[in-house]
């Protein structure tokens, strides 16, 4: 690629939006950027990683939080911040990359090249898939679905103006369940080849 490409990818839980997210990766041969920035931000501040994964995508806790002229005492939004701050500096730098969730079409809008992808799928479709992925049953699977799924909305809502899985803020959006998982990884690797040969002309 001769020009910047960043593709972020905002999913629910079920969708398979993670797969999705490591096949445009491996296809473009760009980083892909999860809870890897985890391990980047520890390593470069010499944090223990363990002190931060508790509050990684989380919304902070209202009870327990204070702000006091502007300063927070919200471990989530300190962790938010600092993955922001990392985008922001590896797309400032001209990096190429796939990130999934952390509010990144947000965070990195204006960004040149710059695609924003949305994975949903139906909740009966999705209910099975969580079933079989973690070896649970029907309840568990609906109430691990809409734990994950609200924990998401509101990290996410609570960080943009925009909300969480709202078509007008993403490029693409797909119901993978119409597809299957890996019908939705050609379509979307078309739509981003599509997309990248038209930065290119």
């Amino acid at each position: 690629m001769d020009k910047q490409v960043i593709i972020t990818v905002g999913r629910e839980f079920g969708s398979g939006g993670i797969f999705v997210a490591e096949a445009i990766a491996r296809d473009l041969d760009i980083p892909l950027y999860d809870k890897n920035i985890l391990e980047e931000i520890c390593e470069e501040r010499g944090i223990p990683h363990e002190n931060l994964a508790a509050h990684n995508e989380k919304p902070r806790n209202r009870i327990l939080s204070r702000t006091v002229r502007g300063e927070t005492n919200s471990p989530e939004l300190h962790l938010a911040e600092m993955q922001f701050d990392f985008l922001r500096k590896k797309a400032a730098a001209g990096e190429s990359f796939v990130v999934l969730g952390r509010c990144s079409e947000e965070v990195l809008k204006g960004t040149p090249g710059l695609i924003n992808i949305f994975i949903l799928g139906d909740p009966v479709w999705k209910q099975k898939r969580v079933m079989e992925n973690f070896n649970l049953s029907e309840d568990d699977a609906i109430t691990k679905m809409k734990k994950m799924d609200k924990q998401r909305k509101q990290y996410h809502n609570s960080h943009s103006p925009n909300k969480w899985g709202d078509s007008r803020t993403y490029d693409l959006c797909i119901n993978s369940s119409r597809l299957g998982v890996e019908g939705t990884i050609k379509e979307v690797l078309h739509y981003v080849h599509t997309r990248i040969d038209a930065m290119e002309h």
